[in-house]
């Protein structure tokens, strides 16, 4: 079964680097529109984790939130296990849960406060909602001194942490991670990354995620998409796409992203290291 159908995805959004003096407007002038995503299409099937890579800007952001039910699309469709997200927006968020890298939060309760909180909105019984976060919590490595403290006092990982607790909370059927390791140290990354995993192979959780490290897709994904300027430049096996663009099987994808789009996705320096491996 197909947990994911997008079909010609366009989203715009107006330019207000160009504003439109009033004069103009009366004048029946109107802003001038910048798309975001431009006629993205895909399928991901139930199960799959699934990759959408790509530079800060690309479009990774704009188009999880179209399928998070959060943006309208101006063109084409999205559909979650056969359910439409704007005219099914009510049974679609029944389905999925989201953490994106800008977690929102009340920050003056605790993580468990704001984990109970989200559990009542689900209707969670109270009990099963304690053990439930408490385990996830426990398998994510936060401190328990630190679940009943504002979280406002959390450090950005610790934070995020929480964040990805409250999505699991409910066993959602699509999982859409939107950068959920940024701001994490290195363990902390391995541990979300494991309990990644962990939600895919015992919950049968399809999970889409956005990442600009490459190094964690390929541990992840069974497939990904290189994401460009709002449109997909490449989608396959992390294996196909280095065979497609020529790269060594122990190259990098970032190599790959690189060869495909001539563009880096870390610093200056990164970028120049990245260029000697794709030369190499």
């Amino acid at each position: 079964m197909l947990a994911l159908e997008v079909e010609n995805i366009v989203k715009r959004f107006v330019d207000d680097s160009e504003p439109v003096p009033l004069w103009q407007r009366l004048l029946g002038r109107r802003p001038r529109q910048v798309a975001a995503v431009r006629g993205v299409s895909f399928q991901v099937p139930e199960g799959e984790i699934f990759g959408i890579l790509g530079p800060n800007g690309s479009g990774k952001s704009t188009l999880i939130r179209v399928i998070a039910t959060l943006l309208l699309p101006d063109e084409g469709t999205v559909r979650i296990f056969g359910h439409d997200v704007v005219r099914e927006r009510t049974a679609v968020r029944q389905l999925i849960n989201r953490v994106s890298v800008e977690a929102a939060f009340f920050k003056k309760l605790s993580a468990m406060e704001n984990l109970m909180y989200a559990a009542r909105l689900y209707g969670l019984p109270v009990k099963e909602a304690t053990a439930r976060a408490g385990a996830i919590l426990d398998r994510l490595g936060l401190p328990r001194k630190k679940r009943v403290i504002p979280l406002e006092e959390l450090s950005r990982g610790q934070q995020q942490k929480v964040a990805i607790a409250r999505a699991l909370m409910t066993n959602p059927r699509l999982l859409l991670l939107d950068e959920p390791t940024t701001g994490l140290d290195p363990k902390s990354k391995r541990e979300v990354q494991e309990f990644i995993l962990e939600a895919q192979r015992e919950h049968g959780a399809t999970v889409i995620l956005t990442s600009h490290d490459m190094e964690e897709a390929e541990r992840l994904c069974r497939r990904v998409a290189f994401m460009d300027e709002g449109r997909f430049v490449a989608l396959g096996t992390p294996a196909e796409l280095k065979a497609q663009f020529g790269a060594h099987p122990e190259q990098s994808l970032e190599a790959v992203f690189l060869a495909c789009t001539g563009k880096g996705l870390g610093d200056e320096a990164e970028a120049d290291r990245v260029l000697e491996e794709v030369s190499a």
